[in-house]
């Protein structure tokens, strides 16, 4: 089984930073798409920032365009999500994804809590 692993979640303030990754031993995340979603409870699960294959582009919703950057580490095997000026409305279960060769695969996520 192909197991994603989402880490670096934690509690900060409101303006401060997080980096979270996304990495696994199971298969190369090169070749991957790769996105990252985050979840707040009575919410509905959204897209925040996806990244192409290798050499490929990202895109980002609007929310966090300017604040947040994805970023692919190829020999690390990890697909990174900084997250700068971070907002209580980002608090949010943050989870990746991973697509190739028609199959779908997902991290159990870290929790993002923005308070002060």
């Amino acid at each position: 089984q192909v197991q994603l692993v989402e880490s670096g979640g934690g509690l900060v303030q409101p303006g401060g930073s997080l980096r979270l990754s996304c990495t696994t031993s199971a298969m190369d995340l090169t070749y991957s798409f790769v996105g990252w979603f985050r979840q707040a409870p009575g919410k509905e699960r959204e897209g925040v920032a996806c990244i192409a294959s290798r050499g490929g582009g990202s895109e980002y919703i609007d929310s966090v365009k300017g604040r947040f950057t994805i970023s692919r580490d190829t020999a690390q095997n990890t697909v990174w999500l900084q997250m700068n000026t971070l907002k209580p409305e980002d608090t949010a279960i943050y989870a990746c994804n991973a697509r190739i060769l028609g199959a779908s695969y997902w991290g159990q996520g870290t929790q993002v809590t923005v308070s002060s």
